[in-house]
Order: structure tokens, then C-alpha cells, then sequence
């Protein structure tokens, strides 16, 4: 007899079984922009979708230097070693010309690289942060069936891209450099408003009389803030990814902030919100395939940019006319 097994529930099985070599051929599949990929992707998703959510979604932030990877492999090792098992997905900034990811992340936690209970995965955001947002999500989902029960959302950008990870994530970290004078006054209220920690890192050596002095700092700034929750206060944390110090204590936290929201019953709520974040991302991401992908709208885009640019046009007429020919 013929087997009438799908490859959505054949490749599903074979991530439920924790294959690692699956996971990483449904990860291409979700980020292809083909049609029929996407269409085999979203059966896939929908068969995993009831093995997915028992992970602690963590996100992770800091200023380009700050120590995110070497934080994030030090971080990840010391999980592996307590029996967890941990995926790394790093939301890169895309190569214009390709709209590949540009950063070698494996490259740079080498601990994690050759750990069996971790995977990393840099995960390319091709120009638009609502292809951030989707093909990470969807990524996160198939990393969750596959048994990876911490997830670690690195973001490399800045700006926007910040946002985009604290609406994937349970818990959003933001890493801070020792000197904080200078960078205390360059923070954006947004950042520190997103929140749930700060850790100081790199207090070690020399650096530690600073990391303690730019807590310290930061904590004073926390108190102009109203917390987001009654529950929960943003602690400011020394740490030093490259020593390993001070990871045991910023963990407890996140398990604690974890535990107080899982018990109130917001982790579910947050996530409920965030997947109508993500039904919009992807309703968004489809128009901008539309008109990349549109043959008339494709000829007639530049004729209309280029009447507008010189004047001719009004841009309130070109964007009726290209909402008009996308059926809006």
C-alpha cells in the first residue's frame, strides 16, 4: 500500500523527533519566498502549531561592541550544562544586494557552535522588519517542536529592529557598556521603556569599579519610568559574558519574571497579542511581495516614481493609483 503521508507531516515527524538536519530544511523553507514553499510552509506550521509555546522566549539587545554574542555563548552554555536545550536566532540586517544575512554568528559562539544541545540560526530580515517579524516567529515555532525549550532572539540592528524582537520575546534584555556617562545620555526612552533588564556587561578587570558605577546610574534612571507592570521592576545586573560571571544571578531573574507573569496567566495574553501582531506583519509582508511581484505594477511603479520625483505628479495621486491597481 502507497504511503499517504504528506511532507508536511513527514518533515513535521521528523522535527518532532528532534532531527536537527529536518529543523534546518523547514527553516529554509519558511524563509523562501516561492509560493509553493510558502504554501508547503504554512501546512508544516500548522501541523507543529500544538507543539509549540513551551519555551522561554528570551530577547536580547545592545549597542554594536556591547558583547552580545560572546554573551549569548557564554549565557547558552551555562543553560546547556543546567539540561536545557537552547536555540540562538540572530535577526541580522540584510546584505542590499543579496538579502542574505551578513554576520557570522556561529563564528562568533564558537562554545555554542559545537554544542549538541544548541542551534544557531541567523535568520535574514530582507529588507522589511515585517519579514523580521514573520519568518523569526516561524522559525521560533519550528525550534519549539524540535524540544529547544529557551529560545534567544539576538538583534543586531538598531532602531525599529528592537521593537520587532521585543514583539517576538516573553522577556527582552538589553546589554549596556561599562562607561555609562556618555551612553546614559544617548539612550532612547523606548529602549529602556521595552526593558525587562539591563545588564551592565564586561565588569571584569578594570572594567568592574565602572560596570558598578554605570548600574548604578541606570538604576537612578529607571525610577523617573513607571514600571509597564505591577508585577515586575527592570533590575539593572553586572555581568561579564567573556568571565561568565554573574550569568547564574541574571537567569534566576528571567525564570523569576517568567514565573510571576506565567502565574497571572499574561505570558499567554502577551503572546495572544503578539500573534496579532504577526497576522498583520505577514498581511503587510504579502503587499510588498504584490507590488515587487505584480508584472503591471512592476512596469509601472518607476514611470510613476519618476513623476512624482520630478513634480508631475502629486504623491497622493501615484499611491491611489498603485492602491487602485492592488484592488485597496
Amino acid at each position: 500500500m502507497a504511503d499517504r503521508t504528506s511532507p508536511a507531516e513527514s518533515l513535521g515527524d521528523a522535527i518532532l523527533a528532534g532531527e536537527r538536519a529536518a529543523l534546518a530544511r523547514a527553516i529554509t523553507l519558511v524563509e523562501s519566498r516561492r509560493a509553493d514553499h510558502r504554501e508547503k510552509a504554512q501546512a508544516l506550521i500548522q501541523r507543529l502549531l500544538p507543539h509549540t509555546g513551551r519555551a522561554i522566549r528570551v530577547g536580547i539587545t545592545g549597542v554594536p561592541g556591547v558583547g552580545k554574542s560572546t554573551t549569548i555563548d557564554a549565557l547558552g552554555g551555562y543553560l546547556t550544562s543546567k539540561g536545557h536545550k537552547v536555540a540562538v536566532l540572530a535577526v541580522d540586517p540584510s546584505s542590499t544586494r543579496t538579502g542574505g544575512s551578513i554576520l557570522g554568528d556561529k563564528t562568533r559562539m564558537a562554545q555554542l557552535a559545537v554544542d549538541p544541545n544548541a542551534y544557531i540560526r541567523p535568520s535574514p530580515s530582507s529588507g522589511t522588519l515585517g519579514g523580521v517579524a514573520a519568518k523569526t516567529r516561524e522559525t521560533m515555532l519550528l525550534c519549539e517542536a524540535a524540544g529547544f525549550d529557551i529560545i534567544l532572539v539576538e538583534t543586531v540592528g538598531v532602531g525599529q529592529s528592537e521593537t520587532a524582537v521585543a514583539d517576538l520575546t516573553d522577556f527582552f534584555l538589553v546589554l549596556m557598556l561599562p562607561n555609562a556617562g556618555d551612553e546614559l545620555q544617548g539612550i532612547k526612552k523606548g529602549i529602556i521603556e521595552l526593558a525587562d533588564m539591563i545588564a551592565v556587561n564586561k565588569a571584569d578587570g578594570t572594567g568592574a569599579t565602572a560596570a558598578r558605577a554605570a548600574a548604578a546610574q541606570y538604576k537612578a534612571a529607571l525610577h523617573i519610568l513607571a514600571p509597564a507592570s505591577p508585577l515586575w521592576s527592570t533590575p539593572v545586573v553586572t555581568i561579564s559574558g567573556l568571565a561568565g560571571d554573574g550569568l547564574e544571578a541574571l537567569w534566576a531573574k528571567v525564570e523569576e519574571h517568567h514565573a510571576r507573569f506565567e502565574a497571572k496567566g499574561l505570558i499567554a495574553e502577551k503572546r495572544r497579542r503578539q500573534d496579532v501582531k504577526w497576522m498583520w506583519a505577514m498581511v503587510q509582508d504579502r503587499l510588498q511581495a504584490r507590488l515587487r511581484h505584480d508584472p503591471a505594477l512592476k512596469a509601472r511603479t518607476p514611470e510613476l516614481e519618476a513623476a512624482v520625483s520630478s513634480g508631475e505628479l502629486a504623491p497622493t495621486l501615484a499611491a491611489e493609483e498603485i492602491a487602485q491597481a492592488l484592488g485597496l
